[in-house]
């Protein structure tokens, strides 16, 4: 990859989707650390059938005060991606503070899982709407003013899972290979207009969604999973020596990258962050 210089997004505006935390506070800091300023959003409250905590309002304004620290402004408001219309509204706000936006980050995303056979109506609607659809409605809600521009970057983040089976969480793995079908297709759309639309396929990263206590024992193998347990499953997970789980810096990173002009040659690519995960087939089939 050719080095990504600081300041190398001056003068761009970088929206990201799920951003109070993990991998979308990342993509926010490091936009705003190489000079983007940043309209960002994360729902803000839990959803009903999601096992976990999702991101409050108080972790996206931490977001929003670590973007200003970096002396970068920062547009936020709490919406759920899988409404049009809240997007819609983000969106709307960030071009009446800046009259443009040239960078999407399509980072928000729900785990969840179970056998296929099992899976409540539920259980599907809330992984594909967010995981699937939240990308579609972000990609439509900022492709009009990127033409508008002249021209914008996309990053969709899909998964290892998008590119491999999944074992007990097919609704997801359906999901993330769709967002990779997605942008694809997008990519080709775009790419006389001026606008690149790219992936990410992260490996085993430390979030809200993998570090929860019923995630921890389904790590360990039985109830009382701990820290140790998360590790180790990280370990197992990349061949990479002295890796466990993946920093979502690392993601971001990858990021940073796609929608510099160091990767202005690059549309339609699915790459994968996952520390040599897909190098061993079957080895690990669950995460």
């Amino acid at each position: 990859m050719t080095r990504v210089d600081v300041g190398v997004l001056s003068g761009k505006v970088a929206l990201v989707t799920g951003a109070a935390r993990a991998q979308g506070r990342a993509h926010a800091v490091t936009m705003a650390r190489h000079g983007a300023d940043i309209v960002m959003m994360d729902i803000g409250h839990d959803v009903d059938g999601v096992r976990y905590p999702l991101g409050t309002e108080a972790e996206l304004e931490e977001t929003a005060k670590a973007v200003e620290a970096l002396d970068r402004q920062v547009v936020w408001q709490l919406a759920d991606v899988r409404s049009q219309d809240q997007i819609d509204a983000v969106v709307a706000a960030g071009l009446a503070a800046f009259g443009h936006i040239d960078i999407a980050i399509a980072n928000a995303a729900v785990f969840d899982y179970g056998p296929a056979w099992e899976l409540t109506e539920q259980q599907w609607s809330n992984v594909m709407e967010t995981n699937l659809g939240g990308v579609w409605r972000t990609a439509k809600a900022v492709i009009p003013a990127m033409i508008d521009r002249g021209g914008g970057s996309i990053v969709m983040i899909s998964s290892v899972n998008g590119l491999e089976a999944a074992n007990g969480h097919s609704h997801y793995a359906a999901a993330k290979h769709g967002v990779i079908g997605l942008m694809r297709s997008i990519a080709l759309e775009t790419a006389p207009l001026g606008i690149r639309c790219n992936a990410i396929c992260p490996g085993f990263v430390r979030s809200g969604m993998t570090d929860f206590q019923e995630q921890l024992d389904r790590y360990a193998g039985h109830p009382g999973g701990t820290e140790a347990d998360l590790e180790h499953a990280g370990r197992s997970y990349h061949p990479t020596r002295d890796l466990t789980y993946l920093d979502p810096q690392r993601i971001a990173d990858a990021a940073l990258w796609l929608v510099s002009d160091a990767a202005a040659a690059v549309t339609g690519v699915a790459l994968p962050v996952e520390a040599g995960h897909l190098l061993m087939p079957g080895v690990y089939t669950q995460a």
